[in-house]
């Protein structure tokens, strides 16, 4: 599950107040708004609901998956540096590429079972007899 399904399951205030904390948006374009702003469109006067509900563990578990994206987009950046060094010729990023490679693959080999599980119960469902 990442961010984006677990948050589809979290109250709509709660939603809004997670993605205007952590400025995830998928329209970029437009600035962030200010607390006063963020809190005329919930229609609350303070952050206090909102503050008392991270120490939820429904919020640490957003937190959680929303640190495992970041690190994915991290782990994407850091490779194509080593790469880059790599390419050069540096005898230490040679061998830390061909490192990371391994952990790459063997995380692939997970996703690719994750993808091949889902696909496998979308299958089964298509398969259901609802007659």
């Amino acid at each position: 599950m990442n961010i984006y399904e677990a948050l589809k399951q979290t109250e709509n205030k709660k939603r809004m107040y997670f993605e205007w904390k952590h400025d995830i948006r998928f329209v970029q374009g437009v600035p962030k708004k200010s607390e006063e702003d963020f809190l005329k469109t919930v229609g609350l006067k303070t952050l206090n609901g909102f503050i008392k509900w991270e120490k939820s563990q429904e919020y640490k578990n957003l937190v959680l998956l929303l640190l495992d994206s970041k690190v994915a987009n991290d782990y994407d950046i850091i490779y194509k540096n080593i790469v880059d060094k790599a390419k050069d010729g540096d005898e230490k990023f040679i061998r830390l590429f061909l490192s990371i490679q391994k952990d790459i693959q063997s995380n692939a080999k997970l996703a690719a079972k994750t993808f091949k599980a889902v696909e496998e119960d979308l299958e089964e469902d298509d398969e259901l007899d609802l007659s």
